[in-house]
């Protein structure tokens, strides 16, 4: 992992990000007990709604906790404000560059913990979501956001929840109220499909719960508030968009592709609530594409033309993060792209509609139809789309224990990749980060036979 660490260490943007995501508790008490300020609590990205009331917070329950974050990285955070990022980073490069084992070592503990931690915070939610008696057939992502809500959803003011095409994510929002947490739930339908009156029926379903957050809020709802907001947030999905389509696809990286996958892991769950700082995390996105840009310019990275693009997919659901670690180390590089496969980085059309609401109606709604979509077979096209776009040469299909709305579509899926496509697939079992890592290397080793 030094290596990682070794290149981390250079993106300013990436110790924002990270940083802003493992502070969340210190932030978010600041926000709620200090500003007065409402928390809203949001699962998968749908924390735009909230960004529309200046004194709601959305916040991916998991924030809430408190990390074992490296004490030096609190300090630097601590240095940041004084010097800011761009000097703390430059900072550490230099004090990398001296070669002084003691402190060298300690910059590579700093960015190991951030990574670690994360995942290891995932596990322990998925173990409090189990031993608080949520079924076990259902899939680790909502194991994990139950053992949130059961720890910390009592300090949200209110669940924002939007119900989707999977039956297990539904009975898990209903589960929420069970907790018996003083949280109010707020609920926004989606229609499954866009048929005859369905988006005006889901205009109206959005127009309730922002009825519902003004409730909460000592503001009025304001159409100027909510179209700034969204246009913040196709800033930030345009950015996201670049480093995916622009930067992960080319031949020649910013950094090793393992560093590219774990900053690719950080934006893909920070992006739920941005960090409960749209703005924030729209300066650092933006700054991560320059910064990754500027690199690239400068011949600074990795040649990685002649490496297999493995794309891997699906993880909202729950996937093993040491699957990029180890296609790296037989040759490959991976790819990661959920958010524009379930079209969640498609722009928010806010420039053709002059109702934001409706403008948000719509995006959810070709997120509902063409991303995750309504059957397995429009399932299985936005999978075959993002292998098509990213150029992949190879799939791998994370079949998560519980999951019975994605994880049944790949055997159609490999029909349709082998044949569209002509690349080959295989389906990995995934029950928790961290099981059965040793099976995984023996079966992606035979898959990465195929490339040599």
């Amino acid at each position: 992992m030094s290596l990682v660490a070794d290149e981390l260490i250079r993106f300013s943007s990436v110790l924002r990000i990270a940083y802003n995501f493992l502070n969340g508790r210190d932030f978010l008490k600041r926000k709620k007990f200090r500003e007065k300020k409402k928390l809203i609590s949001v699962g998968l990205p749908f924390s735009d709604l909230v960004y529309g009331f200046p004194d709601l917070i959305p916040v991916f329950p998991i924030r809430m906790h408190e990390f074992e974050i490296h004490k030096y990285l609190t300090y630097l955070g601590s240095s940041s404000k004084i010097f800011g990022w761009d000097r703390v980073t430059n900072f550490l490069g230099w004090v990398k560059d001296l070669g002084i084992k003691d402190i060298s070592q300690t910059v590579d503990d700093i960015i190991e913990n951030v990574i670690d931690t994360i995942n290891s915070k995932y596990n322990e939610m998925y173990d409090i979501g189990v031993e608080n008696g949520i079924s076990t057939d259902f899939c680790y992502g909502v194991k994990s956001l139950y053992g949130m809500n059961v720890s910390k959803g009592k300090n949200c003011d209110a669940n924002l929840n939007y119900t989707i095409r999977c039956s297990t994510w539904n009975k898990y929002l209903e589960s929420i109220e069970a907790i018996g947490n003083p949280s109010k739930q707020i609920w926004v339908e989606i229609p499954p499909r866009n048929i005859g009156n369905s988006l005006e029926l889901f205009i109206d379903n959005i127009t309730q719960g922002i009825n519902e957050l003004e409730k909460l809020s000592n503001f009025s709802y304001s159409e100027n508030a909510l179209r700034n907001h969204f246009q913040t947030a196709n800033q930030i999905r345009q950015s996201y968009k670049k480093i995916i389509y622009d930067i992960s696809t080319a031949d020649f990286y910013p950094c090793n592709p393992a560093t590219f996958c774990e900053i690719l892991s950080l934006l893909n769950i920070s992006f739920h609530d941005y960090n409960s700082n749209a703005t924030r995390y729209k300066d650092n996105t933006t700054l991560l594409l320059n910064e990754m840009r500027g690199r690239i310019n400068k011949g600074i990275g990795m040649d990685v033309s002649k490496m297999p693009k493995i794309l891997i997919t699906p993880m909202f659901g729950g996937w093993e993060p040491k699957m990029h670690d180890i296609i790296y180390e037989l040759g490959g590089r991976v790819l990661y792209g959920d958010w524009d496969l379930l079209r969640f980085l498609d722009d928010i059309p806010i420039s053709n509609r002059a109702d934001p609401v409706e403008a948000y109606a719509e995006f959810l709604m070709n997120a509902t139809e063409n991303g995750i979509g309504c059957d397995n077979d429009i399932l299985t096209d936005s999978y075959v789309r993002l292998a098509k776009n990213l150029k992949a040469d190879g799939l791998v299909f994370v079949q998560v224990f519980g999951c019975h709305s994605v994880s049944n579509c790949y055997t159609m899926l490999r029909e349709k990749i082998r044949r569209e496509l002509e690349i080959p697939s295989i389906a990995l079992n995934f029950n928790k980060m961290g099981e059965n890592v040793e099976q995984v290397r023996t079966r992606l080793g035979a898959f990465m036979e195929m490339y040599k």
